[in-house]
């Protein structure tokens, strides 16, 4: 007896990245189902000014793939990405950061991952492609390096994130809060993965399907690095696992990290970097648990 295919509804949230949201709606038109589902695509944009209706009117013309466009307003992912799940069908959802690409198996790949292991959802690996020569600090210290695990390996919530992740719908019935609003600037990923590893629901790596991040020039420069490690510290008041005890331990690190930055531009510029992007994640925390926010975006994308 033949089984009913399953759907996946693919899932972007966009913010003013039009071309690269063309190449990704490319490279998802390729994806290889071998019958075993269907799948539609869901956009959201988070960009009030609809920078990305164009693009993706455009290609829901000429697409064999069923494309849907919505706009999140206010700026904030966790809501963004809680639309498109408001918005999609089926039975799985799989995300995709709208700077990524994936190979033409990434669907198949984590589909199969997850009927293998009998797990709630498949996270893969996230690989940098350097839109041109990046200096060399910035390839010595692997700042665009991800952890890998081997595939079927369960994963941990300090491990997750939404770029590149197929779920079960059915772990989301029943649930108020799917990513937490508060956690609008980032972090809202790692929550949920926190919440439903808490619930008993387990996720697992499926190495074999990798998607390619885009990394830009801008993106090579100290002050995006730096502004974005103080982005992220100023965050992590707002997440549910954050504790005290945190805080003392920026404290502490501040001083030390500030003390040996000069002793570590010795040994080579990617060594030094990675410790003064330590240092801003902790001064971030820190300023945020004074009241002071020194980043005022949302996000760091120049």
């Amino acid at each position: 007896m033949m089984t009913e295919a399953k759907h996946i509804s693919v899932c972007i949230c966009t913010y003013k990245r039009p071309e690269l949201l063309g190449r990704l709606l490319s490279k998802l038109e390729e994806q290889e189902t071998e019958g075993l589902f269907d799948y539609s695509i869901v956009i959201v944009d988070n960009d009030r000014f609809e920078s990305a209706r164009q693009t993706a009117e455009s290609c829901a013309r000429q697409s064999k793939i069923s494309i849907s466009y919505y706009v999140e307003p206010e700026q904030n992912i966790a809501l963004a990405r809680n639309k498109a799940i408001e918005n999609a069908k089926g039975d799985f959802l799989g995300f995709i950061d709208d700077d990524e690409f994936p190979q033409q198996d990434w669907l198949g790949c984590l589909y199969k991952t997850c009927k293998k292991y009998n797990a709630d959802g498949a996270l893969g690996p996230v690989l940098p492609y350097f839109n041109g020569t990046p200096p060399k600090w910035i390839l010595r210290g692997n700042f665009y390096e991800r952890p890998t695990h081997e595939t079927g390996t369960i994963l941990q919530w300090r491990f997750t994130r939404t770029g590149n992740v197929l779920l079960s719908v059915d772990i989301l019935r029943g649930d108020r809060i799917i990513f937490n609003p508060k956690l609008g600037s980032g972090g809202e990923d790692r929550d949920f993965f926190r919440r439903m590893i808490e619930k008993g629901h387990n996720f697992v790596w499926c190495n074999e399907a990798p998607v390619y991040e885009v990394i830009p020039p801008h993106r090579w420069k100290k002050s995006f690095m730096l502004r974005r490690a103080l982005l992220r510290g100023q965050g992590i008041l707002a997440n549910p696992s954050y504790s005290r005890s945190s805080v003392v331990i920026s404290l502490l690190a501040i001083p030390v990290y500030t003390f040996i930055l000069p002793f570590l531009l010795l040994i080579g510029e990617h060594v030094f970097m990675k410790y003064l992007i330590k240092d801003c994640d902790h001064l971030g925390k820190i300023l945020a648990f004074l009241g002071i926010s020194v980043i005022k975006e949302k996000y760091i994308t120049e």
